[in-house]
């Protein structure tokens, strides 16, 4: 059976491990910078990188599959860039930023990234949502 026909089950795959990684992200980083402990117990750091190297499998094999080419599918482009903004973002909004104030701005920026790439996803517009206002 060629790849292509997994392409519905990945795109679905895909689509679903971006939502629970955005929700799971938004309630761990909510709880850190309400004071909760729970969001750095191991077994929940460690539930966060199973889903996101999940995420990070399906899109990369449907970015194989399709053949896609970042520097020639310019929204790819901005998309992955945007992923390590996003990486660095949440880092210090979880457990890099000294302060909670720091913590909350950079919170804020990586929700506001993901939202961002999301819409990129959706438009194929480097832009995303805002490219087209």
């Amino acid at each position: 059976m060629p790849l292509i026909d997994f392409y519905p089950l990945l795109k679905f795959s895909h689509v679903s491990l971006v939502g629970c990684s955005g929700a799971f992200f938004a309630v761990r980083g909510a709880a850190v910078l309400t004071g909760r402990g729970w969001p750095m117990r191991s077994h929940w750091r460690i539930l966060s990188y199973v889903i996101d190297s999940l995420l990070l499998a399906a899109g990369v094999t449907l970015w194989l599959m399709l053949r896609l080419n970042p520097a020639r599918d310019v929204w790819l482009g901005a998309k992955l860039l945007l992923l390590l903004l996003y990486i660095v973002a949440g880092s210090l909004a979880v457990k890099r930023g000294h302060t909670m104030v720091v913590r909350g701005a950079f919170y804020g920026c990586a929700i506001s990234l993901y939202l961002l790439i999301a819409s990129i996803a959706l438009t194929h517009d480097p832009l995303g949502l805002p490219g087209r206002w």
